[in-house]
């Protein structure tokens, strides 16, 4: 399928954008790549790229400063559903997220947000599960320092 056109879907915030302005600059079956920037002026990052990784259920992105520097990788756990006809690719934002800075620290975050969507049925439990499933996947590639069989798909691009 080509993918033309990204919605992103958020939970907590409800949210559903079209994400108009990114460019998408590869697409396999295995993930699409785009770069972007925030839709929202920010003082802390104003650009970066993403590589949506289909079957795992991860969304690593690049996150830099105005300067270039690179301020950090976001990993969000994500669902993705695929509309053929619209050539579109929604990226429903499942909560649970891991920052991963320069100097190699790492904080898992949002678990909260997960839990309160869980309790106020914002999510169903397949999701719930889903999600775990893939942080604890992510999670085992972070803990075997592997992240560069994640990396490696945005640095080939020079990204």
């Amino acid at each position: 399928m080509n993918i033309t056109k990204i919605y992103r879907n958020r939970i907590i915030p409800s949210e559903h954008v079209l994400l108009k302005d990114d460019i998408i600059v590869e697409q396999d079956e295995e993930v699409v790549i785009t770069k972007w920037n925030t839709l929202n002026p920010k003082t802390s990052f104003s650009h970066g790229c993403s590589c949506h990784f289909l079957k795992e259920g991860i969304k690593l992105s690049k996150m830099y400063r105005s300067d270039g520097s690179l301020l950090h990788w976001y990993c969000d756990i994500v669902s993705y559903s695929l509309d053929p006809e619209e050539g579109a690719l929604t990226v429903t934002d499942l909560l649970a997220d891991v920052i991963i800075r320069p100097e190699d620290s790492m904080k898992v975050v949002d678990l909260d947000e997960l839990a309160e969507a869980l309790e106020k049925n914002l999510i169903t439990k397949e999701q719930t599960v889903f999600c775990l499933r893939s942080l604890n996947h992510l999670l085992s590639i972070l803990y075997r320092d592997k992240f560069d069989r994640l990396q490696d798909r945005l640095d080939r691009l020079g990204l």
